[in-house]
């Protein structure tokens, strides 16, 4: 492990920040999952960051061959107390771990803005770990994301991508947005085959976590945003590309 880091700590909460939101397991995932269903491969999916296994759950309904890699081991252990040998678990780092094959699917979700060297990740994943005809599943969280350009104009965050003290303590090393996710990901050799957002978002995690718990919001609702983020990507919680292998594979 990265002497320099501690995985677990910056997985914890903090007194104005959590790790992750209801919003994000419970509106973000499955609308996460809708946006990647029309790309899945048959076969075999490896997961990049389980975290504590929320989404990897929601994948392993649809995968019987799931390997999860994970640098944060408390995240991993309650993941494998709550999925058990259903999903092959690895605690390691991306940069460090030795996987036995390629994957017909690689899941990367809310995790390449926490990396140290995001292009040599994408790179490992590109020449090492793409099967023949495999795909990359990408999402970012956006810097130009509605609730973070407004947040901008009330003076809470300096400019739209803007790394805060939060997310710092989080272990983010940057926010990306649509070009230079892209330029990262191009860099490593992959090729970009779509390009899309994730639910169109104006309010931030916390005013969304308050919301869901009342009866304001209908699934109706929740299904436009996500369809209206179809037609503005750009201001999408999330941004996500598809990539295939491309110059370079090993």
């Amino acid at each position: 492990m990265n002497p320099t880091r501690d995985y677990n700590a910056e997985i914890r909460d903090t007194a104005d920040h959590r790790y992750a939101y209801g919003f994000d397991l419970d509106v973000m995932h499955p609308y996460m999952l809708r946006a990647f269903e029309p790309f899945l491969r048959p076969g075999s999916l490896l997961e990049l960051g389980c975290f504590r296994g929320d989404f990897t759950r929601r994948l392993r309904e649809r995968f019987d061959d799931v390997t999860c890699v994970e640098a944060a081991s408390e995240a991993l252990a309650e993941a494998r107390a709550r999925l058990g040998d259903t999903v092959q678990w690895i605690n390691a780092r991306f940069e460090d771990v030795q996987l036995p094959r390629r994957y017909d699917n690689v899941v990367l979700t809310h995790v390449l803005e926490h990396l140290d060297d995001p292009v040599g990740v994408l790179r490992r994943i590109n020449d090492e770990w793409l099967a023949e005809g495999g795909r990359l599943f990408l999402v970012c969280p956006n810097a130009n994301a509605a609730s973070r350009q407004i947040a901008v104009k009330m003076g809470l965050i300096d400019h739209n991508a803007a790394v805060t003290p939060a997310e710092a303590a989080h272990g983010h090393r940057v926010t990306y947005t649509h070009d230079t996710l892209e330029r990262d990901a191009t860099a490593a050799g992959l090729r970009v085959v779509h390009r899309s957002g994730v639910f169109f978002k104006a309010l931030a995690n916390f005013q969304w976590d308050r919301l869901l718990q009342t009866d304001i919001v209908s699934p109706a609702y929740l299904d436009g945003c996500y369809a209206l983020g179809q037609q503005y990507p750009e201001l999408c919680a999330s941004i996500f590309l598809l990539c295939e292998s491309g110059a370079g594979r090993g």
